[in-house]
Parts: structure tokens; C-alpha cells; sequence
């Protein structure tokens, strides 16, 4: 049973965008709530659109992991090209939201090489109606990033959930 946060890079070691650090808390993360954030990623090349990424998204049921189908762009899904998904999120031309604008991390691509930092950073998340499958318990994710089928990056990540 995998309980708790935890991460690694997933890609090989020429991928040229690694994530050297990451930490959450608190542990579970709690929804609605607050949750306290810290990263590092460095980039040896700019990534430019189109930047695919695919999630596979499992959850622990007892000592097995359930793959969780994409539905409504949540879950196990492919994003061919998540430049246009943060442009319709974040238009074009409009400054990113904070803490992205204060610590100089770009949310539009294309995304420049070097290194980018978050110091510890406080994200409110609002109550939201979650789909029925993701309800408490163990998750584990996979994000693969890719331009033109050239790996740049890949992350995994386990979390637990727990609802209020």
C-alpha cells in the first residue's frame, strides 16, 4: 500500500526537462483546503507548442492499481497540445496569475531553457464537485511530455486524497 506524497523522474537521463524538486503539504491533501507548494524544475531546451502530454492516472483498490479512464479531461488522458489548453485558460497577453508572475515562471509557451524555481507557496483549492471515481484513497500519476515524439520530460507522482 503506497500511503503519502511522493515523486521521481520517470524519463531517461537525456531528458532534457527535470524536475529536481517537489514537496506538497499537508499529507493527505484535503479538497476543499489549502495546499502549500514548492518547486524546482531546469530546462535545457525551450519547449514550444505542440507539447503533448499523456497522464495515466491509477488509484489503489487494496493491493492493486486501477488505470482511471479519461472522462471529461480528467483522468488517463492525452492533451496533443496543452499550449492551446493553458492559452484558453490563461488568454494570451494576460499576465500569469500569482505565484507564477512574482517568481518569474512563464505560463504560456513556449517555455524558455533554464531553471525555474517555487519557494513554498500557498494554492486555495475551492470546494469542486469531483467525479464519483475520484473519491479518497491512493493515486498515482504518470505525466509524459513530448514535442513531435522527443520525450522532454516525465514525472510520476503518488498522493493520497481525502475529501472534507
Amino acid at each position: 500500500q503506497v500511503g503519502g506524497f511522493a515523486w521521481e523522474n520517470c524519463g531517461d537521463r537525456r531528458d532534457p526537462v527535470v524536475l529536481q524538486s517537489l514537496s506538497v503539504a499537508p499529507d493527505p491533501i484535503s479538497i476543499p483546503g489549502s495546499l502549500r507548494v514548492s518547486a524546482a524544475v531546469s530546462s535545457g531546451k525551450a519547449m514550444a507548442s505542440p507539447l503533448k502530454v499523456v497522464l495515466v492516472v491509477e488509484k489503489a483498490l487494496g493491493d492493486l492499481w486501477i488505470q482511471l479512464p479519461c472522462i471529461d479531461q480528467l483522468g488517463s488522458c492525452t492533451y496533443n497540445d496543452i499550449c492551446t489548453i493553458l492559452d484558453n485558460l490563461i488568454p494570451p497577453g494576460t499576465t500569469c496569475p500569482e505565484p507564477l508572475l512574482t517568481y518569474g515562471i512563464p505560463c504560456h509557451c513556449p517555455f524558455k531553457a533554464g531553471s525555474y524555481t517555487l519557494p513554498a507557496s500557498d494554492f486555495i483549492l475551492p470546494d469542486v464537485e469531483l467525479p464519483a471515481w475520484m473519491t479518497n484513497g491512493n493515486y498515482r500519476v504518470r505525466a509524459a511530455v513530448s514535442n513531435g515524439g522527443e520525450e522532454l520530460a516525465c514525472v510520476k507522482v503518488a498522493f493520497s486524497l481525502q475529501s472534507q
